[in-house]
């Protein structure tokens, strides 16, 4: 079991990330005579907004790592994840896109999904290797990927088409979905590193829940998490050796289930697995930054850090209101839903070289911003044709005083395809209920109307008392999805 994960964690001598890395394929010219800034973007799974203690003051998991990100650069208090479930998310982080434009209209994909992001489509990866950038992808990737087939049965002795490497991406090391989805096997580039030949036996229980599937000999679902980390860290240590600069999409697999922290990770939270398996998430991302700072590079990098949705692990689920600490804050809902639990989520910006410390913003920012701003880093222009719902947040980042807001509305979209639309302090949902697995009563009237200044946990509905406002919303909303894009061009 050692040798395999040594074999893949950069701790061999032959075949291991460093010297992928050392031979990957530039295909731009290296750029100016200053280093451009190097690019991270770190995207927890199913992290809530209450698990971070920066954000929450009654949090009782202690998030150390994310919390001194925090400190040296820009908290929105205000993000959100352009929808409540994995899937789309990461769509919307990769392409600037609102993955409802997509054939996605609602839920997610899993393991053996065919590839989900257009193969013409621009993505922050193919942005930015135009511009000279090392890109890397390391961790889940749940955006489909067509692995191929001999008749009728998945043949995993073959190229994987429509992955990471056909999306700009110089280097992949991952999952194709979650890690509670078969096959349970580790891809590098476009080719399992180990065939998925033996059978996985499904775990029901709730926070280790697991499908039922293939599963390669050695792969450990525990390992996996530090695993990630220990890939991550070998990139950003060979590629700030050299002259040029790096991206590194660092989609984590954690907290989502299986909720299986490390045995070393035990106890540590001292409310159970879901706090032990935050910390260990929030431990793997301070080795990112201490690597940053080794190689001499952490002051160079912009590094994102955000939630693709809300947490799944509310009280009345996991019994972890007998501890006190509520994953999701005060917010109503969780993950799926369409209220704010399910995509009001941490989202940290630093960028010592360029930005203030321990700065605070109460500016609506989405996922879909990500993509749009890291190319603005990079000098990239964006074509018509992308990044349709994005906003550049470079003059927010770099403008200490933060006036006036930058987006015209954000849209919302839960598991079910239910959408909301956010404009100033209003929030408009379209549809009775959560649109998720929150039960609410489906009173009328059909469309939901919220004050989030006076009512951030969505209580009153105003629809009635205010319907001009929700026909504006709406129309606004209607604009949106004829027009192709949000964002002006």
């Amino acid at each position: 079991m050692k040798g395999f994960w040594n074999r893949v964690s950069g701790k061999a001598k032959k075949n291991n990330v460093a010297e992928v890395v050392l031979t990957m394929a530039l295909m731009s010219p290296i750029l100016a005579a200053e280093r451009k800034s190097n690019i991270v973007v770190i995207l927890a799974d199913d992290l809530g907004w209450g698990d971070v203690s920066c954000y929450n003051p009654e949090s009782k998991i202690k998030t150390p790592n994310i919390d001194a990100i925090a400190a040296d650069g820009l908290r929105f208090t205000d993000g959100h994840s352009n929808s409540a479930v994995c899937t789309p998310t990461r769509y919307g982080v990769l392409t600037g896109r609102y993955a409802w434009r997509s054939r996605l209209k609602r839920g997610v994909l899993n393991g053996y999904s065919p590839a989900l992001i257009e193969p013409e489509r621009m993505t922050i990866a193919s942005g930015l290797k135009s511009a000279g950038y090392k890109t890397a992808c390391i961790g889940k990737w749940h955006l489909g990927m067509n692995i191929a087939k001999s008749g009728k049965e998945w043949d995993y002795t073959k190229p994987i088409e429509g992955g990471p490497r056909a999306l700009g991406f110089d280097y992949f090391m991952g999952i194709s979905a979650s890690l509670d989805m078969p096959p349970y096997a580790l891809i590098e580039n476009d080719r399992f590193v180990q065939q998925p030949t033996e059978t996985f036996k499904a775990i029901k229980e709730q926070l280790p829940y697991c499908r039922g599937g293939v599963i390669a000999p050695e792969f450990k679902h525990v390992d996996y998490l530090p695993l990630v980390g220990k890939q991550a860290v070998g990139f950003i240590q060979q590629s700030a050796k050299n002259k040029k600069p790096f991206f590194l999409y660092l989609p984590l697999p954690s907290p989502h289930k299986p909720v299986l922290p490390d045995e070393s990770f035990k106890g540590k939270s001292g409310i159970g697995d879901y706090g032990d398996y935050v910390m260990e998430t929030d431990w793997v991302i301070g080795q990112v930054v201490e690597q940053l700072k080794k190689s001499g590079v952490y002051d160079n990098t912009l590094i994102v850090l955000t939630s693709d949705n809300g947490s799944f692990a509310i009280p009345e689920l996991y019994q972890v209101v007998q501890t006190g600490h509520r994953p999701n804050g005060h917010f109503r809902g969780q993950k799926t839903d369409i209220y704010e639990g399910g995509h009001r989520v941490p989202f940290i910006v630093s960028w010592p070289k360029k930005m203030g410390k321990g700065r605070m913003s109460e500016q609506v920012v989405c996922t879909t911003d990500i993509m749009p701003t890291a190319l603005s880093v990079a000098g990239v222009k964006i074509p018509k044709n992308a990044a349709e719902d994005g906003y550049d947040l470079l003059p927010l980042l770099l403008n200490e005083k933060q006036a006036g807001s930058l987006r015209e509305a954000t849209v919302h979209h839960s598991v079910s395809g239910m959408f909301s639309l956010r404009k100033g302090k209003w929030k408009l949902i379209v549809g009775r209920g959560s649109g998720g697995r929150t039960k609410v009563p489906k009173l009328d009237p059909i469309i939901q109307l919220y004050d989030m200044q006076k009512d951030p946990t969505e209580r009153t509905n105003l629809y009635l008392e205010h319907p001009e406002i929700g026909k504006e919303l709406e129309t606004t909303l209607k604009r949106y999805k004829e027009a192709g894009r949000s964002v002006k061009f």
